[in-house]
């Protein structure tokens, strides 16, 4: 969870420069924070679990995935800011985010252990690595033990994943940039690209079943090899920030629908 303080600008800078932009705008934001708020609104019943610092932003944040209908009970309060992302947004919903974890980098193995009953009432647990490895492979590790279907979007991205987080993953969602990083790969040939040996060295990995966001082109679905391509819906963008947490959102929602 965190407080993204946004800037829009006709065009981002270039390294050095300085550029005019409008009035700053206090967001709530955090991937998982989003990620939740999206799930809720479309209908799911959300529990969120995390850390809020002891400042005016953890009110505010907690306040507005209330507004949502995310249930915040057990969101820990911890000295200290909470997490805080700068962002700049251009004419053309192009962003740059800079982001600050604050009370994000305390979450620790203890508080999950601590909520592990309220946690695994659900039946789907969505993960990002906005929080520190160790909470996140604890979280991931229980809740797969305990039945749940495990969504990891491997954002901010991290190369080198866990064994037990992997084993622990039933679907990983990442973006067309993530998984040729992931992969050690080229540039992906859009619905173009070769999804069989994708999924094949996936599976390598220790994934069988992941969701790969294309932008504009749509996004594919690797399911134990089979592969479907999901058309994109066509909008007018006006700020990107978020869109890949709205789109998990929407798949957690789907998960706990039964879809």
């Amino acid at each position: 969870m965190n407080a993204d303080y946004t800037v829009t600008t006709e065009r981002l800078p270039l390294p050095g420069e300085t550029v005019p932009g409008g009035p700053i705008a206090l967001l709530p934001g955090g991937k998982s924070g989003n990620q939740a708020a999206s799930a809720a609104r479309i209908g799911a019943n959300v529990r969120m679990f995390g850390a809020l610092g002891r400042d005016e932003n953890a009110d505010f944040l907690a306040g507005k995935l209330m507004e949502a209908g995310v249930d915040v009970s057990h969101v820990a309060r911890l000295e200290g800011a909470s997490g805080s992302t700068l962002i700049t947004v251009d004419a053309a919903g192009e962003n740059t985010i800079v982001y600050s974890a604050g009370s994000n980098a305390l979450l620790s193995p203890s508080y999950i252990d601590s909520v592990q009953c309220d946690l695994t009432e659900g039946a789907v647990l969505g993960l990002c690595l906005e929080s520190p490895m160790d909470a996140v492979v604890e979280a991931a590790t229980i809740c797969h033990s305990a039945g749940m279907t495990v969504l990891l979007n491997d954002s901010p991205f991290t190369a080198s994943l866990p064994t037990d987080l992997i084993e622990a993953c039933d679907v990983l969602l990442v973006n067309e940039h993530e998984i040729t990083q992931l992969l050690g790969a080229e540039k992906l040939a859009g619905v173009d690209t070769d999804w069989h040996e994708i999924s094949y060295r996936m599976a390598e990995i220790g994934f069988e079943r992941e969701i790969i966001t294309l932008g504009s082109a749509g996004s594919v679905v690797i399911d134990s090899g089979e592969i479907e391509h999901v058309d994109p819906v066509t909008v007018k963008a006006i700020d990107m920030t978020g869109c890949g947490d709205a789109y998990m959102g929407a798949i957690l929602a789907g998960l706990v629908a039964g879809y």
